[in-house]
């Protein structure tokens, strides 16, 4: 990441690390008055950065620790602070607007006249404890291990513009995107074309044609020469089209945090929407600085 993005993070998130901070001091009963007692050796920036470092290269918090000359713990209860309010940022549509929800997101697409490209990716996590219940609702249909999923949504650029909170392997597609709302907010809204893969068949249905997934194969058997070729010649259409998620995913997955977490599944959320916002803060950093020059 740049110095210039760096910077614009901590004059961002400095003050909301500080206010809860000190909301955690005034919680509690005290027998000494707030800002009394030992002083923060380990100061917000050299917490931002670990957090940061950990995020992008999977850094484990005992060499964090050796870095940084504190305890291990401390860089666990640092990274455990700074990770949630890097989530809540969402992702930077536009330099100094953000969209941390999905109906802000489906709202910049219809307001810049945009097509918006949804896919699912999956990361690998630890396996519930053997006699854990709901042991097996983790082990994906698809790549027959245990994973959680994310919904990531990208313009035709393939540039996120929104990654939602994870869900267990076995969630299926459509079952992700129903929960999330988008079937009311496209069948409710302004036209706003959305494509997919074959994972989101049937969608289309019921938004009123604005999800657009691969086309369906009329003939099982016996096709017509003819039909074989249009039929994959659309296919060939409808992928070229969508393959920028792709792309927007594979930028996703360089960060080491998502590509495998052998950490707690309960903290997968925030470290997903935390590198998605991250990722999109450095992309539009870069296209304005490319735009100015």
């Amino acid at each position: 990441m740049s110095s210039e993005v760096i910077g614009e993070l901590i004059a961002e998130v400095g003050p909301l690390w500080h206010e809860q901070h000190q909301t955690r001091l005034t919680a509690r009963s005290r027998q000494r008055a707030v800002g009394a007692g030992a002083k923060h050796r380990f100061v917000f920036i050299d917490r931002l950065l670990a957090t940061l470092v950990s995020l992008r290269h999977g850094t484990t918090h005992d060499v964090l620790a050796c870095w940084f000359g504190v305890d291990r713990s401390t860089i666990a209860r640092a990274i455990g602070e700074v990770r949630p309010l890097l989530a809540q940022r969402g992702c930077t549509v536009a330099p100094g607007i953000g969209c941390a929800l999905l109906p802000r997101s489906s709202s910049y697409l219809g307001a810049n006249g945009q097509t918006g490209i949804i896919n699912g990716t999956e990361i690998r996590v630890r396996r519930p404890a053997a006699g854990h219940k709901d042991r097996d609702k983790f082990v994906s249909g698809k790549t027959k291990q245990n994973t959680v999923k994310s919904m990531v949504v990208t313009d035709d650029e393939g540039r996120v513009l929104f990654c939602s909170p994870v869900r267990p392997g076995s969630c299926a597609d459509t079952t992700q995107a129903r929960q999330l709302g988008l079937t009311e907010l496209l069948a409710d809204g302004p036209f706003l074309e959305i494509l997919a893969d074959a994972g989101y068949q049937g969608m289309g249905a019921q938004t009123g044609g604005r999800v657009v997934t691969p086309p369906h194969r009329k003939f099982k058997k016996n096709a017509p020469a003819w039909y074989e070729e249009r039929h994959e010649q659309q296919r060939k259409t409808h992928s070229s089209r969508r393959i920028r998620v792709e792309h927007g995913i594979a930028h996703l997955k360089n960060w080491r945090a998502l590509t495998r977490h052998l950490g707690r599944r309960e903290h997968m959320s925030d470290i997903v929407q935390a590198v998605a916002g991250l990722l999109s803060h450095q992309q539009t950093a870069s296209l304005s600085r490319g735009i100015r020059g």
